[in-house]
């Protein structure tokens, strides 16, 4: 297993604010039963299908895929492509039916028989939505020439869920938000995206919290917009929210200077010098080193390396690094020697 997290390498257009972008979209295989109904061995002729569409006859250099089934992984690779946001938690609740195909560089991934039989996914550092879309686009061009999909001429493409139906298309931007936390205007800002048609997540998506200040922001309606019309509203409301996280930083910088700088050199110091640190505490302490690396308190600090951690000292990524199973003591004690080694001035 690969300890890397190769999409996250590069840069990205306002990554002081957005970690990743992503887009996902769904598609069914027409005339086949969604994968909460379908036997074991239409399953097995699903992925057939797909892997024969993107492998079998892919002789493309720049999209080298890998398949992965998921019931021949380990319970410890399946957490770990989770926690590298590379597939979903719910790619994993039918391990003998399931199954994924990867690019090389990690960028894009399809999944097999999750709530939809073909699930693109394409996971970008910073805010590159369009490039996303772009590369999306062009995965599903290629698996449509090879795959009839499930479509309506009226209501576009059919899903398992009926709030995919349409484009099927979820386009969504992973921001970091503490000025808006600490100025106490997160709750204000996040009830207006829902207002908008707008949806507001945790770090693992739908069900998960927002650790370390950070919130996945995605549309809502995929039917009666185009793709394009998606992009471009989700790219709109995105760059308002991070024109009022620098504005907030920045007043938090002006009005309460000395306290900004105690929270940001207190984390930095216990993540240099602590021995046992937990992954919610670590979210918490990385969230403000990398508040202070943007207020340009910390000028030696490459932020890479605080996005990377954020997923590096999940649980799973944490035990990969060990011959033996930890403890949930001994891996938080790894997590700080990971930590210690990582951040340095």
């Amino acid at each position: 297993m690969i300890d890397v997290i190769s999409w996250l390498e590069g840069e990205g257009k306002e990554k002081d604010i957005v970690l990743s972008s992503r887009i996902r979209l769904a598609r069914n295989i027409e005339g086949v039963r969604f994968p909460h109904s379908m036997t074991a061995p239409e399953a097995k002729n699903v992925i057939k299908a797909v892997e024969d569409a993107i492998i079998t006859n892919n002789k493309t250099p720049d999209n080298k895929f890998e398949i992965y089934e998921i019931e021949k992984l380990s319970p410890l690779e399946r957490s770990i492509f989770v926690e590298k946001h590379i597939i979903s938690p719910s790619l994993l609740e039918k391990p003998n039916m399931s199954a994924f195909l990867l690019r090389k560089d990690e960028r894009i991934t399809i999944m097999i028989n999750e709530e939809d039989h073909i699930r693109i996914q394409v996971l970008l550092p910073g805010f590159n939505i369009e490039d996303g879309w772009r590369l999306g686009s062009e995965i599903d061009d290629l698996m449509e020439s090879k795959i009839k999909y499930g479509f309506d001429e009226r209501f576009g493409y059919m899903t398992c869920c009926p709030t995919n139906v349409g484009t099927g298309l979820r386009a969504s931007v992973m921001v970091h938000l503490p000025g808006l936390v600490l100025t106490g205007y997160i709750n204000q800002v996040l009830q207006a995206v829902n207002q908008i048609g707008l949806t507001v997540r945790g770090l693992y998506g739908e069900g998960s919290s927002a650790l370390g200040n950070l919130f996945q922001i995605s549309n809502q309606t995929t039917l009666g917009e185009s793709e394009e019309d998606i992009i471009q509203k989700l790219r709109s409301i995105a760059l308002q929210i991070i024109t009022k996280e620098r504005y907030a930083m920045l007043g938090l910088l002006n009005s309460r200077k000395v306290e900004m700088e105690d929270k940001v050199f207190r984390s930095l110091g216990i993540l240099q010098n602590s021995r046992i640190i937990s992954s919610k505490e670590s979210m918490e302490l990385l969230s403000n080193v990398r508040m202070g690396i943007n207020m340009n308190m910390l000028k030696g600090m490459d932020i890479n390396i605080i996005n990377n951690l954020m997923i590096e000292t999940q649980p799973a990524n944490i035990q990969n690094k060990s011959e033996h199973e930890l403890t949930v003591t001994e891996r938080d004690i790894k997590r700080s020697e990971i930590i210690r080694e990582k951040i340095k001035i």
